[in-house]
């Protein structure tokens, strides 16, 4: 046996296979940790969803509290900074604590809970399942901890917080179980997880719905026969949702850069920030970029949101994140995909809720590289009969979106173009 050889066998960790007994345990460990984690990080999701939902509606319906947003992210930096924590890195801190074992500090969860409710409120332009990645994340790394798991193990319960917070806010089970461990390195699926991560978000979804917080679904009725030509558009459509979605990733990251070199005071940074959106939002004349957009996804899955949208809410999220509000990035990531979609159906008279879901889908899947979580999110949010679009789009999307990432932190394993092991950071 070569040196190399030795030290190979060295290096590789050898488990010995369980028996029946053991497999039993270990199923019966994995099954009441699951199940612990959904329900408590359901009952918080649940929560949260009604918390975003309640901000929503009284901003809605009190349009003058936009004007104290400069405020509210002068608290939520104060928050941040008397518990500590001077560099939020958000979802990133959640995959490196996966990826090399990072403390996630329990008071992350109350801390983007309130924060993103504040920003919600107040009319910053964000999202919620990213946050709620953070939460679940957090709570799952806690609870860990606190049953004194093995490292590895404390992993796996990382990734039942992250399933279990974004299955009780998006109601999507599916597209949750496979997301927790499909984003941290992509081309790697952490398998040992499934057990739990599946029971952790049916579970999350169970509470959720019975402390009567519902999911997402979208009415995609009128399926066209897949054809050849369908098969063109719909390819069309996937490349340039890849575009959009490196923009929107690109973005994101110049903006935050750009607010730190010219604003390095994150107080000065937040409340300028929170003065330009509302100004903005003024300008504009609409309210359909505030918040999380819900209401313009639901027109664009009409035929009816505005020609840029998808441009606009590009640069008021940019504007809200890169500032230092919270909240997350994935719902504008629909909301793009969706409204950009519509555009590309009203161009070349294609049906609009089909082309808003497509969008959604190649969207999703170009920001996050996770191109299972993103089919699987098409057909928990529009049902199965599109499966040949949503399936082309997703492919195509997630190759020529090539490697870039809302995430600094998630890792290339495997190239997207060869066969081949690069182990490269996104860009």
């Amino acid at each position: 046996m070569s040196f190399f050889d030795k030290s190979k066998e060295n290096i590789i960790e050898h488990i010995p296979d369980l028996d029946l007994v053991g497999r039993v345990r270990v199923l019966l460990r994995w099954v009441i940790l699951g199940c612990m984690t959904g329900a408590i990080v359901g009952a918080i999701g649940a929560m949260f969803s009604k918390a975003i939902s309640m901000a929503t509606a009284f901003r809605t319906s009190h349009d003058l509290i936009i004007l104290g947003l400069p405020l509210a992210g002068l608290l939520i930096v104060f928050m941040y900074r008397l518990c500590k924590d001077y560099e939020d890195k958000g979802t990133n801190l959640v995959i490196k604590s996966i990826q090399e074992g990072e403390h996630l500090p329990v008071m992350k969860a109350p801390l983007i809970f309130i924060s993103t409710t504040l920003t919600h409120l107040f009319g910053g332009s964000t999202g919620r399942e990213s946050a709620a990645l953070q939460m679940g994340g957090s709570i799952g790394y806690n609870l860990g901890k606190l049953c004194r798991l093995k490292e590895g193990n404390v992993k796996i319960m990382t990734m039942c917080g992250m399933s279990a917070a974004f299955s009780a806010l998006f109601g999507t089970p599916m597209t949750a179980s496979f997301m927790a461990m499909e984003i941290e390195n992509v081309g790697v699926m952490y398998y040992s997880a499934l057990v739990p991560c599946v029971i952790s978000a049916l579970t999350a979804q169970g509470v959720a719905e019975f402390l009567g917080a519902t999911g997402e679904q979208f009415a995609v009725n009128i399926v066209p026969e897949f054809t050849a030509t369908q098969g063109i558009y719909t390819g069309l459509l996937a490349l340039l949702c890849a575009i959009v979605s490196v923009l929107f990733c690109q973005v994101l990251k110049f903006s935050g850069k750009t607010y730190k070199k010219l604003l390095p005071n994150p107080y000065l940074r937040v409340f300028v920030g929170g003065v330009i959106v509302v100004a903005l939002t003024y300008l504009s004349g609409t309210r359909f970029y505030n918040g999380a957009g819900m209401n313009v996804i639901e027109m664009a899955i009409k035929g009816e949101a505005p020609a840029l949208a998808f441009l606009l809410k590009i640069i008021f999220t940019a504007l809200t994140l890169g500032a230092g509000y919270k909240g997350g990035e994935i719902v504008p990531a629909l909301y793009i995909g969706a409204t950009f979609g519509s555009l590309y159906s009203q161009i070349f008279g294609l049906h609009p809720a089909l082309c808003a879901a497509i969008g959604m889908g190649a969207l999703f899947c170009g920001v996050t590289n996770c191109p299972i979580s993103s089919l699987f999110i098409c057909f928990e949010l529009f049902g199965f009969k599109g499966m040949p679009y949503y399936l082309l789009a997703i492919a195509l999307s997630y190759t020529f979106s090539g490697y870039y990432s809302l995430y600094s932190s998630q890792k290339i394993m495997y190239s997207k173009f060869h066969n081949k092991y690069v182990n490269r950071e996104t860009k």
